[in-house]
């Protein structure tokens, strides 16, 4: 029978990580945290009483189970099989969990990484944005092994409402993807039915009254409207990391031969977003560039 976890490690402490490692905190584990600027991981400590460490081995050093949340690939090899990398102060038996939206082959890498030296890896990307890391309300997508699944689960359901292993590593990746994907599309058209509404001078809240509440409804239309149509976005997301991600799927897309036509040309909407200095706006702003003279 598995050890139960009752230390752990959270490795990037951002508007994500900041809040799921409170979580864990509160539920009574013992919580070492590491964060690229210091600053950050003492405010942490001082809020939840956990412990800072100046090196991501440091803080990786005699916890059951290490969490990963950081920006992107090189990001995530930094602080994990880099030059004082989590990896170096953990112990056999021990198990590392990537909660960073990264690539299928960065999976599979850590995936090996790990194996060699006898540690369990589970790729596990989340969505629900930064308000579902502060509700606790987190869907978040799973590859590894079964075995280690059930011993992350139990740790992970203190910031989620779902988690699902998906297959192997890099499954979890691969399915974020497809989040994105579906994302993408959703807020592009989201954001020419509230253009088209207020061009054809129809009130846009009315109509969203309406049509949400039929086949047109989604997460974005009921959570994103009202900022939308108030022209406010910094709500959520940001275009930066949106273009991250979509690099990610429109790589991967092009090794599996598939084509998401409207995933590459919203991608490019977004680096006009980038281009009107929105590039910290949340993912929303497709809705300003459309007000824009210049784009349709």
């Amino acid at each position: 029978m598995q050890q139960q976890i009752s230390t752990v490690a959270f490795i990037g402490l951002g508007v994500m990580g900041y809040p799921m490692a409170g979580h864990l905190a509160r539920a009574g584990l013992s919580v070492r945290t590491y964060n690229r600027t210091a600053a950050k991981a003492e405010a942490w400590a001082e809020e939840y009483g956990g412990s800072h460490h100046t090196t991501p081995a440091e803080a990786a050093r005699g916890a059951d189970l290490v969490l990963v949340c950081v920006g992107n690939d090189d990001d995530v090899r930094q602080v994990t099989v880099g030059e004082q990398g989590a990896l170096s102060g953990m112990e056999a038996g021990s198990l590392l969990v990537d909660h960073t939206t990264a690539s299928a082959d960065l999976a599979e890498q850590l995936d090996a990484a790990c194996r060699e030296k006898g540690i369990g890896f589970i790729d596990a990307p989340v969505s629900g944005g930064q308000q579902g890391a502060e509700n606790g309300a987190l869907t978040i997508m799973c590859g590894g092994e079964q075995t280690d699944f059930a011993r992350a689960e139990p740790v992970l359901v203190r910031y989620a409402r779902a988690v699902s292993l998906m297959g192997p590593a890099g499954s979890g990746q691969l399915t974020k993807m497809v989040n994105q994907i579906c994302i993408a599309g959703l807020v592009q058209g989201l954001a020419e039915g509230l253009h088209f509404a207020e061009q054809a001078g129809l009130d846009q809240q009315r109509v969203i009254d309406v049509i949400s509440k039929g086949a047109a409804g989604s997460w974005q239309m009921e959570n994103r409207h009202q900022t939308m149509i108030a022209d406010q976005y910094e709500h959520g997301f940001a275009v930066n990391w949106m273009r991250k991600d979509l690099g990610i799927c429109l790589e991967q897309a092009r090794r599996l031969q598939a084509r998401l036509p409207v995933t590459a040309l919203v991608d490019q909407f977004y680096g006009d977003v980038q281009a009107m200095g929105g590039g910290r706006w949340d993912t929303s702003s497709l809705l300003r560039r459309l007000r824009t003279s210049g784009h349709d």
